[in-house]
């Protein structure tokens, strides 16, 4: 996740503090990506030091604001233009899981399947409850779509996610007969194969 360039969209609407920048972000994300505020304050201090933002002296309530530079507009819009970089993915907790699981002779990788799959199924039916509510209060304001954006991106998610798990444990089934020992597991062992 950029939260530099986060705050650099913010920033782009005009000058603002940091708490102010916090507060909007979360509004933006609906609070599914919390922030700090030694967060924003360390990262406005990178983007200042790298010329993205300039202070902008105080608001009315004596609040430090800073304001978005030229280069940082240039910025801005280079990361709205360039697509989210998919050549290195991110490490996928549940994919290591499993990947470990498989190969871990006291597990019972269908039990973690199971498991999280009946997380997965909750967490989706919990984020279309909150859009069916976003949607009931009638028209949305700009930040309400963006949550709703986020929302739906993490319904998406969801459903890959359950997908995926039915597919590892069909996959898992086929393989469990056909499996063939590690190289360095005892031959005579049983404990190579994926339990059902």
């Amino acid at each position: 996740m950029s939260i530099r360039h986060g705050l650099l969209a913010l920033l782009d609407r005009g000058p603002r503090y940091g708490y102010q920048l916090r507060t909007e972000f979360e509004s933006r994300t609906g609070s599914t990506w919390p922030l700090n505020v030694g967060q924003v304050y360390t990262t406005l201090a990178r983007l200042e030091r790298d010329g993205l933002v300039a202070p902008a002296g105080e608001d009315d309530g004596g609040h430090a604001v800073y304001a978005i530079t030229d280069d940082g507009r240039a910025e801005l819009r280079e990361w709205f233009a360039t697509p989210v970089d998919r050549a290195s993915p991110p490490r996928d907790e549940l994919a290591i899981k499993l990947a470990m699981a498989v190969g871990s002779p006291d597990v019972d990788i269908r039990a973690v399947i199971q498991a999280q799959r009946m997380h997965t199924i909750k967490a989706m039916q919990d984020y279309t409850r909150l859009k069916a509510q976003a949607l009931d209060k009638g028209p949305v304001t700009r930040d309400e779509v963006a949550w709703l954006l986020v929302l739906e991106q993490l319904i998406f998610s969801a459903e890959a996610e359950a997908r995926w798990l039915d597919h590892c444990e069909a996959r898992l089934a086929r393989l469990a007969e056909s499996l063939v020992p590690d190289r360095d597991q005892d031959p005579a062992s049983d404990k190579h194969s994926i339990r059902r």
